[in-house]
């Protein structure tokens, strides 16, 4: 599909988005006259006629970091100049595979440099493609905001991101952090303070215990799962070898451990895998998109891995789509 496509043999209106009327993305454009002007000075030259979408879809292409020709073993990279240059022509040429190979990386304030192909259903399609990953990030960043938001508050509430609690939503994960590390005098500490959580009294001591055995339960539950994918994945130690000495950590250590957990913690319930959590009572939620109660950059630190994924699922969805249309 990275030829030229012809257009459909009927008109369709295209997204509304894409009529925006603009002169012809041709008429306006220097064509260079000469094949020894240099690419900067002609896209200089050109930029400034050019139709403003135009001008800043080809800015955002070129900072991708999409390849924009082939090159040889050994040859340098473009510079970003020539990288515009050789979009330019691209899109002066074949303006609709140009929508079609970099429309992953296009803005519906880009689409109205294809207006001129309003009657074009393929077109009509890129570019509804980029008005629904436009529209779907800005539901995933205010759902995550909405989060980030509440686990602050719930931080600040103090009993659901409590280590107890914590300990009671994922035990493996606590057992491997914190619990194997316990002395007995700290395991004797967290009873005491998961008693002093209550009421007090012999219903509130029963309960304590009735939770405690859920616990464990579930413990060994994640615990033999996860046994039995370690003997898929791994083959079996021969011969017995003897259990190497159990390894004890320092007190920096065992706090280094207490922040990964916390963290691993946040992190689940961000994704949305807390399954005794309404994430509806949040995500939907109005009063969440004025809490101004986080930093920007802690903010990002949760999320930069999130987003990656999301590219990568919307580029392998991408792909799926136009396989089908072929």
């Amino acid at each position: 599909m990275w030829g030229e496509i012809e257009p459909c043999p009927t008109s369709c209106p295209i997204n509304s988005s894409c009529k925006e009327e603009l002169p012809s993305p041709v008429s306006g454009l220097i064509k260079s006259e000469s094949a020894d002007k240099e690419p900067q000075k002609e896209y200089e030259c050109v930029q400034s006629d050019c139709p403003s979408s135009l001008s800043a879809m080809i800015e955002t292409v070129a900072a991708s970091g999409s390849p924009v020709k082939s090159q040889q073993l050994g040859e340098p990279d473009l510079t970003v100049e020539e990288r515009k240059q050789v979009l330019l022509e691209q899109y002066r040429s074949k303006p609709l595979v140009f929508l079609e190979r970099y429309q992953m990386h296009l803005k519906p304030e880009h689409l109205g440099a294809f207006a001129h192909l309003s009657t074009d259903c393929r077109a009509q399609h890129y570019c509804k493609e980029v008005q629904r990953r436009a529209t779907n990030q800005t539901n995933r960043t205010r759902v995550r905001n909405h989060r980030y938001a509440a686990l602050r508050a719930l931080q600040q509430e103090g009993q659901y991101f409590s280590e107890e609690q914590m300990r009671v939503r994922d035990p493996l994960l606590y057992e491997q952090y914190i619990g194997q590390y316990l002395s007995e005098e700290e395991l004797v500490k967290r009873s005491e303070e998961a008693m002093a959580a209550g009421p007090g009294g012999l219903a509130d001591l029963l309960m304590n215990s009735y939770q405690e055995k859920l616990i464990q339960q579930q413990l060994q539950k994640q615990q033999d799962r996860e046994d039995g994918a370690k003997e898929e994945s791994e083959e079996e130690d021969e011969g017995g070898e003897e259990e190497e000495d159990r390894w004890e950590p320092s007190a920096e250590e065992k706090a280094l451990l207490r922040e990964e957990f916390v963290s691993q913690m946040h992190q689940r319930f961000l994704d949305g895998k807390d399954k005794d959590f309404n994430y509806s009572e949040v995500d939907e939620n109005p009063d969440y998109d004025n809490l101004d109660i986080v930093s920007r950059d802690a903010e990002e630190r949760y999320f930069d891995d999130d987003e990656e994924e999301e590219e990568e699922e919307e580029e392998d969805a991408e792909l799926e789509e136009d396989d089908k249309m072929e």
